[in-house]
């Protein structure tokens, strides 16, 4: 079966009501690796309720908030699914979000563009994430890449949309203005999986290895997170409110246990814009790519 343009993009969504709690937060912060160091004062605050202020949650909370499931897999879309991958991630906070509250997800297909037989097609899902009330807390894309979908725009009455603008290379001219360095804890897959991915290539061994790696990788939004907490460290003075946007693309499977190092680049101009990517110490390979995030 082939995918059909005009059927994804008109797939309806039930929105998908939720109500985290301060448990989940902090689960959340240590699945990333917030409080390994007992002696971190600037992570307490994200994995412990005592603290003055309250608890506090972490931006990149809400790529697992309000989230539809892997309906790529469902027999009406057409998609190849075996093939897809996640290719770069997109978000837009517009309030910080809080340690404890009932949100709803609302997603859809808002692009679908033919890249040619052979080629591939990408596929653009947006997911707002609201309270309860209404309020709008964070607006994402995910960019998945449908590597057995493509040409399908060369059948009667189908249609190919404008991919979105590209993300933008690191500098090579000049080195990062900070580079933060996080180790990865050997369990961090099994913890992250707790957020709702439970696809078992971040759990067994052997799936693991009918997909083409040595072991189970982490999950891309797990890194996704630890390079936002690498850059709330080192730019935005560990304040979660002041993270407006970050854009990233998925270069290559990060393993739990390994080093990751972040490198950042000011933007020229106001100094809320900042390039970024990440890599892996122990096989110095670029694991994020294409960074690009806003402070306020």
């Amino acid at each position: 079966m082939a995918i059909d343009y005009h059927h994804l993009k008109n797939r309806p969504f039930a929105p998908v009501h939720q109500h985290y709690q301060a448990r989940d937060s902090m689960l959340y912060a240590l699945s990333l690796g917030l409080g390994n160091d007992p002696l971190d004062a600037a992570a307490l605050p994200f994995v412990y309720e005592g603290m003055e202020g309250g608890l506090r949650a972490l931006p990149t909370l809400a790529v697992v908030l309000g989230y539809p499931g892997f309906w790529a897999r469902e027999s009406d879309t057409g998609i190849d699914w075996v093939k897809l991958l996640h290719g770069e991630q997109r978000v837009r906070w517009h309030q910080p979000l809080p340690a404890d509250c009932e949100v709803v997800g609302k997603s859809r297909v808002t692009h679908l563009t033919d890249k040619g037989e052979g080629k591939g097609a990408i596929m653009i899902t947006e997911r707002r994430v609201e309270t309860a009330a209404g309020a709008l807390l964070a607006t994402m894309q995910q960019v998945t890449f449908l590597r057995g979908d493509g040409g399908y725009s060369q059948r009667a009455g189908q249609a190919s949309d404008e991919p979105l603008p590209p993300l933008k290379h690191t500098p090579e001219d000049r080195a990062p203005d900070f580079t933060d360095t996080q180790v990865i804890r050997p369990e961090a897959a099994l913890l992250y999986r707790l957020m709702g991915d439970y696809n078992p290539l971040h759990a067994e061994p052997a799936v693991a290895a009918k997909a083409g790696f040595e072991r189970p990788i982490l999950h891309g939004l797990a890194s996704y997170g630890l390079v936002a907490w690498a850059l709330l460290r080192q730019c935005a003075g560990f304040e979660p409110a002041r993270l407006r946007a970050l854009d990233i693309r998925f270069a290559a499977p990060v393993y739990p246990g390994e080093t990751l190092i972040t490198e950042i680049w000011r933007v020229p101009g106001d100094g809320k814009q900042y390039q970024l990517r990440a890599r892996v110490a122990e096989r110095d390979k670029v694991v994020l790519s294409h960074g690009f995030a806003e402070l306020a």
